[in-house]
């Protein structure tokens, strides 16, 4: 009985991969015959299965795109960015999609070390960092038992020093893992979706009023309360406005 239950298991998995990678293939025909609507609807269809990758958000991206549907394009691109954030391709189409964007938010500037630091972290995504701390780790145990059974002193001195080496590149690129993972489960970046949204200085609508932002913008969720979020700009201007303004990344 056991195996007969494995067996379906085993089929209803090999059915539903077949499925799905039909779903891609005809969704990616549609957008090939500029049928760009039905591209969108397969692409989301695909979405709305649980299945998520930067390749299917790049290519709803620029279905989007292409419909003039540019903030969907944005939020897409950047979500197809947080998966895979070395993506020159996506980093480019990224950039072209915000000329359509009305404001122009000019990034307060950082140190160096910082922009480096976090350029480093971004430059290998959630799984890669892991893997390369866990191989980190395991050529560690290596070398150290390398260092306790090896006779020659050079060897123990290689070893040692090898082994140090190794157990700093696995912390870091463990931290580093944990951080992008962080990026991708705590969703604080959203794109701006109403036309025209006006910030409160308090999640209020009796609030004042301190500034407008329109559709397609990028901002930083930083506080909660209700229905209303606190959001930062790139220049670090602040303020309140409704969830149902934004959607997050």
């Amino acid at each position: 009985m056991k195996q007969y239950f494995i067996t379906i298991l085993v089929i209803m998995f090999t059915a539903t991969v077949f499925a799905q990678g039909d779903l891609v293939q005809k969704a990616n025909e549609h957008y090939t015959k500029e049928e760009y609507q039905k591209a969108i609807d397969g692409y989301n269809q695909i979405l709305m299965a649980g299945i998520e990758s930067p390749e299917l958000y790049y290519n709803l991206g620029n279905a989007y795109y292409k419909t003039n549907q540019f903030t969907l394009a944005i939020l897409n691109f950047e979500r197809a960015k947080l998966l895979a954030p070395d993506d020159e391709d996506i980093e480019f189409n990224l950039l072209v999609a915000n000329q359509k964007v009305v404001d122009s938010i000019q990034e307060l500037p950082g140190l160096f070390i910082v922009r480096w630091w976090n350029s480093l972290i971004n430059s290998q995504t959630t799984d890669t960092w892991a893997v390369l701390s866990i191989v980190g780790f395991i050529l560690f145990l290596t070398l150290v038992g390398l260092y306790f059974f090896a006779k020659s002193g050079d060897v123990k001195r290689v070893s040692f020093w090898a082994g140090c080496f190794l157990i700093v590149f696995t912390i870091f690129s463990w931290s580093f893992a944990a951080r992008q993972k962080s990026r991708l489960v705590n969703h604080s970046y959203a794109i701006v979706m109403q036309p025209t949204v006006t910030v409160k200085s308090s999640p209020s609508e009796k609030g004042t009023n301190l500034f407008v932002i329109h559709e397609g913008l990028k901002v930083r969720i930083t506080d909660k309360l209700g229905d209303w979020v606190e959001i930062r700009l790139a220049d670090g201007n602040k303020g309140w406005l409704l969830m149902e303004s934004i959607e997050r990344i």
